[in-house]
């Protein structure tokens, strides 16, 4: 196999809503969890999502592309921000304040999967998280995603989702 090309990592814009729409459904059908009938609604939500939070700086994204393709977009990373309210670290010994980072959309198209590009663009998104003086950054790892994380540095934490009567 040969190796592929090298890659730039660069900001997503407004102008990349419907990319960054395409990866949050193709990584939702990934796993298993956006068949057909969801599919459509979810990546025309998303866009729309995308187109509003993009220009506000409620989400903020990052996206590989091969060097001399820019119009190529084989992986993507963001993260969303939300105020915390005050609270303790998981230790215990400082206060947590401001905002968190909820990492969000960590896609790498097929051909590009295992070759170090989502590890890349992580890395950007906890640069730029220190930069941000984040309270928190966190994120929902699929089993495929886990150990990237956990190399990375993320911990499990006793977080748990009510799933409701209609599940």
């Amino acid at each position: 196999m040969l190796p592929l090309p090298s890659i730039h990592i660069r900001m997503a814009t407004v102008g990349d809503a419907a990319v960054l729409a395409r990866h949050r459904a193709e990584m939702f059908r990934a796993m298993g969890l956006a068949d057909a009938p969801l599919y459509a609604p979810l990546w025309q939500e998303a866009e729309r999502y995308f187109e509003h939070a993009v220009p506000s700086g409620e989400y903020v994204g990052w996206l590989a592309v091969p060097e001399g393709d820019p119009a190529s977009v084989v992986a993507g990373a963001g993260a969303q921000l939300r105020a915390i309210l005050p609270r303790p670290d998981h230790r215990g010994q400082r206060l947590l304040m401001g905002q968190q980072g909820l990492v969000l959309n960590v896609f790498t198209e097929v051909p590009w999967r295992r070759q170090g590009v989502a590890e890349q663009l992580m890395l950007r998104v906890l640069s730029w998280a220190r930069e941000q003086r984040l309270a928190s950054l966190v994120l929902h790892a699929s089993g495929e995603g886990r150990p990237l994380y956990e190399k990375l540095g993320f911990v499990g934490t006793n977080e748990m989702q009510y799933i409701g009567e209609d599940g």
